[in-house]
């Protein structure tokens, strides 16, 4: 009985670390997406902010 209960802990730890795992990659994913999609964007608007505080004199 108590080898038993040894096996089903180490199948639900590796289960564990499995979904873990799966849900990184899907984190990678999205990320990966939301920075194709909208980092030109992004890089657009920090180069206007940058013109405008070069004409502003900040910079």
């Amino acid at each position: 009985m108590g080898d038993r209960s040894l096996e089903t802990a180490a199948d639900q730890r590796g289960a564990s670390a499995t979904e873990y795992g799966l849900l990184v990659i899907f984190i990678a994913i999205a990320i990966t997406v939301g920075v194709g999609l909208f980092g030109g964007a992004v890089n657009d608007l920090f180069d206007r902010l940058v013109t405008d505080l070069q004409g502003a004199g900040v910079l």
